[in-house]
């Protein structure tokens, strides 16, 4: 009997119980921030929650699917899956594409509109952990082991910034120097690579002048409040009204109309308006120990490609939460990332509980799992 089939209910509990919990905050929130909205555009204070449901119900399901699916056929999907997510990215830039707020990042089928970059991120990490895994005797090398992985993210990073995502773009490139960092990739390659991007970073938002507005904004917020700078200044009006207690749930006045998006991208704006430092540190509690966990899981794999696995599927949530909340505190320009368990969005949700349970699937064969 095989290893994993001997731990098959040995999963760690913890990390499980704490993605439960933050789950459960996540959609007291969205219900919390997005009443008003929907009660005036649907017609239903619920509209918006109840879709939340339903995604982290088939979302539950996905990730007992992916907590039991046997290793060998998870390690079969590395290139179908970086092929289809691929092909979906493309799709977006397309007729089939929905352009929303002038952006083309969703492919719509009806009742739900599917963001095929929240897939794509887990694909590339499949996909990478295979190369840095089969490849360690190339990966010191310049031709074999910087140009395929480079190629393969820089091309997603093409689509995404053609769409545009300015901010799926720097993400998927963080993956990808995490990864080589981890994987064995020589540092005067990944310095050379980071002073590149960075510099190609720059030409981006100097070149764009929604760009470019955006990062004056971000510099000065409060210097044109009215216009560039408007979400960033009622995030932070929202995030210092709720001092140490909160105003109460349910009670933040901030997402009446003058916080854009309060139950997706700056739904922590509402968190620290409606629970206060209280609320925001509870939150950074449980996302610890959920994190903690995750990195405890890939920590005790003693397989290469099972340890990178499942570093960059904790990677991807943490580079997530990050991105997301720099952007809300105001350490970073808006980059539209979601907050993981907290965002209103079934791509998010889904692909937050496809991570989850991937991890819970490593942490049977962690040593010493708990």
């Amino acid at each position: 009997m095989s290893p994993l089939k001997k731990t098959a209910w040995n999963m760690d509990w913890v990390l499980l119980a704490s993605a439960v919990c933050l789950v459960a905050f996540g959609l007291t929130m969205v219900l919390s921030a997005s009443g008003i909205m929907a009660e005036k555009f649907y017609a239903d204070k619920y509209f918006f929650f109840k879709r939340q449901l339903l995604f982290a119900g088939l979302g539950g399901l996905g990730m007992v699917a992916l907590a039991s699916m046997p290793r060998k056929l998870l390690y079969q999907l590395q290139y179908p899956a970086l092929g289809i997510a691929l092909v979906l990215v493309i799709l977006t830039l397309t007729p089939v594409g929905t352009n929303i707020n002038g952006a083309s990042r969703w492919i719509s089928f009806g009742f739900f509109a599917v963001q095929p970059m929240e897939f794509a991120k887990i694909a590339l990490v499949l996909y990478l952990a295979y190369f840095f895994s089969a490849k360690q005797e190339l990966v010191k090398t310049f031709s074999k082991g910087v140009i395929p992985p480079f190629a393969v993210t820089g091309l997603f990073c093409l689509l995404l910034l053609k769409q545009p995502d300015f901010g799926a773009a720097a993400m998927m490139a963080m993956l990808l120097f995490f990864m080589c960092l981890v994987g064995g990739t020589r540092l005067i390659y990944l310095v050379a690579s980071a002073v590149l991007a960075g510099g190609a970073g720059w030409l981006l938002i100097m070149r764009s002048s929604y760009r470019s507005r955006r990062m004056l904004a971000f510099l000065d917020p409060f210097k044109d409040a009215q216009d560039t700078g408007y979400q960033l200044v009622q995030s932070l009006f929202a995030m210092g009204s709720g001092g140490i207690a909160g105003q109460g749930l349910g009670a933040s006045k901030q997402k009446l109309f003058f916080l854009p998006e309060p139950h997706n991208d700056f739904i922590m704006a509402v968190v620290g308006e409606e629970l206060g430092f209280v609320g925001v540190s509870l939150f950074f509690i449980i996302m610890g120990v959920f994190l903690w966990r995750a990195y405890r899981v890939a920590y005790k794999q003693e397989d290469l490609r099972d340890r990178l696995t499942a570093f960059g599927l904790a990677l991807i949530l943490t580079l997530g939460a990050v991105f997301n909340l720099a952007v809300v505190m105001g350490a970073a320009p808006p980059k539209g990332v979601a907050m993981p368990f907290m965002s209103y969005g079934g791509s998010s949700l889904l692909a937050t509980f496809a991570c989850v349970g991937l991890l819970l699937n490593f942490s049977r064969t962690s040593e010493g799992t708990a």
